[in-house]
């Protein structure tokens, strides 16, 4: 016959949050069980139900449905059916049927499933105390949500994602230079949001040519697994919102921006964090505003968190500069003319900084620095850096603390941070190598009538539809827009030179760059596909093309088959389009079969293989026609700006104040050598008002080397945890995945026929993958992993012990000769309970931790006599039947154990409590009170980010006093004789 009875109160084994559960109806093959507090039932097999009845003993605490609660004194048992009897808080004598017990009474698993006699294996037991260990010390940790990712551990970046990370709701503009890594400070910034609770959802915005490298990017080197969205999948959600099917939504610009109801879809659905890449493009002027800046303006004023990128933050001028910060903080950033205004100010705070190391003993540095302070403590610190009787340590201390003042005070660094190359350094050298090469007679022949016929530009211009002056410096362009011309009837790739000495180059094993991967930019979308054919049919070469007319799919595996090192293809040619947001930089030859006409383009096709991570100098191969427009463009690229040499920055600069004048130069030498001259004159004081300026500010505040010395630091300590392998060799063995040592600190994980379902990574009948806890390993090789505390891996099986039941009870024999035989011990693990939002990460000062708790059967507290490890090593198992049968022997001695134990944990309660207010208010007290002598200085700073602060601090004191103690585990040890 069943057990099941209706009416009868039963808990789910794996579905604890379903709370207490009725037997609806049963038979002898099935029950049906309906959970009432979350409304949700569920049908399961009499013979494998996963499921534990609910019996209350003497002195436990019940709660009817109608609201009062009983202490149970006794019980009785009426047609399959509990009644317990009891006292309520009244004192009146009451009897409750299991029937009206409330659904939403919370019950301890662990000593229900104790005392019914469901014990887990002892080594479950120990995983599941470690695990909370190990969990509470990496949840407190520094290095949360830095350590997992497969990066460099590069100064810079970490401490961008570390001073960013760490804010409230942050809103900020990452515009390092092409190649110093904002992907990857983005991924760290969202990667530690999402670890530490403080966001659940996010919304990415990219150019429709870098959804799927984002999307691998984020997969390949957080773990994170994001939601493509475009039409095709938007539709299939049908009448539901497809901005709702995942917690990290990936999305292309284009495709957003022309859909006004997709965008009203977007801003309907919850988003914690919205991030931008290649901002620049978002059109704004004080006049008008373009679709997609109206769209990420409508989107940014509803999600708390919004973080842009872009490398070239002034491409379009200082107004569309200043478009972005309004984005970001539009109260603050009202202005455009008080913005010009206010960087004025600030080459005489960068002038003042510098003069620090001057100090002391320099009359003309302490003047400068007075000139800009306007506050008593920066008064006090420049009073004991000029101090004769200050000691060397104090004016250092004093020196760092006054920096650190001035540049949180003035400029943009709190909203945009800039490294530039030159400031981080260790990028390779750049090689220019140029290729003068006579034109075809039908290029010849047009360049020829255009110097002797000053009319025939216009005439030109109308012929081919073509701009000025692109009709000059892509002559490929404009033979084939004279297609018409019956001396124009070979196709151009056939009679343009460029072809010829590219195909001589790839074979050319001496000097050129035979076996060797290259990558080849052209601005027109048909003169890549040109070359490409060229390459085919003259060579016998296979090409991939990559430009804009290409699907994402296409495009990817155009750049997926020109990275594969074994079987890839050694050319890929690209439009311009390739040279924006790719990463070539495992290739070091770069072909630009022509130039671009805008500097930033320039500098952008260059970032794609100059990035940090290149081991090789960067080789520039530039084929030019002699005495040709092009040939004009590289000499002002090359002797008016220095462009090929390192990037600079300041070319927008340049091409503004001489892009008109340089197209008219580009038929005309006498006029380009003025030019040329006009430009390096130009350079070499923007170079100058850069380095005293705001730039100047932004480099200094955008990688404070002490901070980032620290964060990094922090995650070396994780990486050279030795209790990580210790632990993933235990887990990995309980969880049923098969560990094999291939040397070299790599090993190869692969599921066995007992593995618990659902490990990320591992399905059964699969191969597994290889994996190492080496940093470095793992970063040059691709197909090997690395295994962290944040590995998805780790995560899940330790989420699933601590969530789940698993090794929450135990029962084990324990021989010794000094103790008697038949003796009961109890060990009991309590765990903090802390109700408090996500978002409010609270694990930081306060994260679930573990109270142990050793009684024997007199009551004797062992505690600090035998420590778990030690009493671990000499426990000996024992089969289910009987530990059984031995629990229900001892029911009254562990029911008088489990009350006094938690009596015994509440006394460790207060100082657990104390400590853990006393961390949080050391932390949040101080960042409050920078931030709020801060706001008196620098409007950046927004009152809703002090009024947050405020608020959480005390929403987190309050949480951290409601903190409750709950029992997570309990095993029982019997002891035995010696001998038997």
């Amino acid at each position: 016959m069943s057990d099941f009875s209706p009416g009868q109160r039963w808990i789910s084994d794996g579905e604890a949050e379903l709370g207490l559960g009725t037997v609806l109806n049963c038979d002898a093959r099935s029950v049906t069980i309906l959970f009432g507090a979350s409304q949700e039932t569920r049908t399961y097999n009499t013979r494998q139900a996963p499921l534990t009845r609910v019996q209350f003993g003497s002195g436990d605490r019940v709660l009817a449905a109608e609201g009062w609660q009983m202490v149970v004194d006794d019980s009785k048992e009426s047609r399959g059916l509990i009644v317990y009897i009891g006292e309520d808080e009244h004192g009146a004598l009451r009897e409750l049927p299991e029937t009206k017990l409330a659904d939403t009474m919370q019950f301890d698993q662990a000593r229900d499933r104790l005392l019914t006699g469901q014990v887990d294996r002892n080594d479950w037991f120990d995983l599941r105390f470690r695990t909370l260990h190990h969990y509470q010390r990496i949840e407190q940790h520094g290095a949360l949500g830095f350590s997992g990712p497969r990066i460099d551990l590069i100064p810079h970046q970490l401490y961008i994602a570390d001073e960013v990370a760490h804010r409230h709701a942050p809103r900020v503009l990452l515009a390092d230079e092409v190649g110093l890594g904002k992907t990857i400070e983005a991924g760290l910034i969202l990667h530690r949001l999402l670890l530490t609770g403080r966001i659940e959802r996010a919304l990415i915005l990219v150019p429709d040519s870098l959804t799927h490298q984002w999307l691998v990017e984020l997969l390949r080197r957080f773990s994170l697994s994001v939601t493509l969205l475009d039409e095709h999948q938007s539709q299939a959600h049908g009448s539901a919102n497809p901005f709702e099917s995942g917690q990290l939504i990936l999305a292309s610009q284009g495709w957003l921006f022309a859909n006004p109801q997709r965008q009203a879809q977007a801003l309907a659905s919850r988003f914690d964090l919205l991030i931008v890449d290649e901002a620049h493009h978002l059109d704004w002027s004080e006049a008008a505003s373009g679709p997609g800046y109206q769209c990420v303006e409508q989107l940014a004023a509803d999600i708390a968190g919004l973080l842009l990128l872009t490398a070239t933050p002034e491409q379009m001028g200082v107004a569309s500069h200043f478009a972005r910060l309004r984005l970001l903080d539009p109260e603050r950033y009202h202005d455009l003319a008080r913005f010009k205004a206010e960087e004025q100010h600030y080459t005489e705070v960068a002038a003042a900084i510098d003069a620090l190391e001057a100090l002391p003993g320099n009359a003309a540095a302490a003047e400068r620095l007075e000139a800009v302070i306007d506050d008593r403590d920066s008064r006090a610190l420049l009073a004991t850096l000029n101090h004769a009787e200050s000691s060397s340590e104090q004016q250092a201390t004093a020196r760092d603390q006054l920096r650190d003042a001035l540049l949180d005070r003035h400029g943009t660094g709190r909203v945009m941070f800039r490294n530039s190359r030159r400031h981080v350094g260790g990028f390779p050298a750049r090689h220019l190598h140029l290729a003068p090469l006579a034109p075809p007679s039908a290029y010849r022949r047009v360049m020829r009538r255009l110097e002797r016929d000053d009319d025939y530009l216009d005439e030109l211009l109308i012929e081919t539809g073509m701009d000025h002056p692109d009709v000059l410096i892509y002559p490929d362009a404009m033979y084939r827009e004279l297609g018409d011309d019956p001396l124009n009837a070979e196709p151009w790739w056939q009679i343009d030179p460029r072809v010829n000495w590219l195909l001589e180059r790839l074979s050319d094993v001496e000097n050129g760059f035979a076996n060797e991967k290259v990558l080849v930019i052209a601005h027109h979308r048909a003169t890549a596909e040109g070359i490409a054919e060229g390459l085919r049919v003259l060579g016998g070469y296979h090409a991939p093309v990559f430009h804009e007319g290409l699907s994402l799919i296409e495009r990817d595996r155009a750049a997926a088959a020109f990275a594969d090192e074994e079987d890839g293809c050694q050319v890929l040619v690209c439009s311009e389009i390739g040279s924006e947001g790719r990463n070539f930089q495992f290739c070091r030859h770069l072909v630009m079969f022509d130039l671009p006409q805008h500097p930033d383009q320039l500098e952008q096709r260059i970032g794609r293989l100059d990035r940090i991570g290149q081991r090789h100098a960067i080789e520039i191969h530039v084929p030019t026609f002699e005495a040709s427009p092009g040939e004009r463009l590289l000499r002002w690229y090359n002797e008016g700006m220095d462009a090929f040499s390192a990037p600079h920055g300041i070319g927008s600069d340049l091409f503004d104040a001489f892009g008109d004048a340089l197209a008219d130069a580009l038929l005309d030498d006498e006029m380009l050598d003025d030019i040329i001259e006009e430009t390096r004159t130009l350079l070499t004081a923007r170079q100058a008002e850069r380095d005293a300026g705001r730039n100047r500010l932004l480099e200094l505040n955008a990688c404070r080397p002490v901070k980032a010395e620290r964060v990094i630091e922090a995650i070396r300590s994780l990486d050279d945890d030795s209790a990580l392998p210790r632990y993933v060799e235990r887990a990995l063995d309980i969880f049923g995945v098969d560990s094999q040592e291939l040397g070299g600190d790599l090993f190869h994980l692969q599921p066995s026929p007992q593995m618990l379902d659902g490990l990320p990574g591992l399905v059964k009948g699969e191969e597994g993958f290889t994996a190492t806890y080496r940093r470095d390993l793992a970063l040059a090789r691709d197909d090997v992993q690395r295994l962290s505390w944040e590995h998805p891996l780790l995560r899940e099986m330790m989420g699933r012990i601590l969530d789940g039941t698993m090794g929450n009870t135990a029962l084990a024999l324990l021989r010794h000769p000094a103790i008697p035989s038949g003796r009961v011990m109890a060990e009991l693990i309590f765990r903090t309970h802390c109700p408090a939002p996500k978002a409010l990460h609270l694990n930081r000062f306060l994260p679930p931790t573990a109270v142990r708790v050793l009684l024997d059967e007199s009551g004797a507290n062992l505690t600090d006599k035998i420590s778990f490890t030690g009493l671990s090593k000499n426990l000996q198992k024992v089969n289910k039947s009987l530990a059984r049968d031995l629990i229900k022997s001892r029911h009254e001695a562990l029911r008088g154990l489990l009350v006094q134990g938690e009596s015994e944990a509440e006394r460790e309660l207060p100082s657990i409590v104390e400590a853990a207010e006393t961390r949080m208010r050391q932390q949040l007290d101080a960042e409050l009170a920078r931030l709020s002598a801060l706001a008196e200085h620098n409007p950046a700073v927004r009152q809703s980010e002090l009024s947050a602060l405020v608020a959480e601090r005390q929403t987190l004191s309050d949480a951290i006093e409601n903190t409750r103690l709950r029992l997570d585990a309990v095993r029982v040890i019997i002891t035995v004789d010696a001998e038997g």
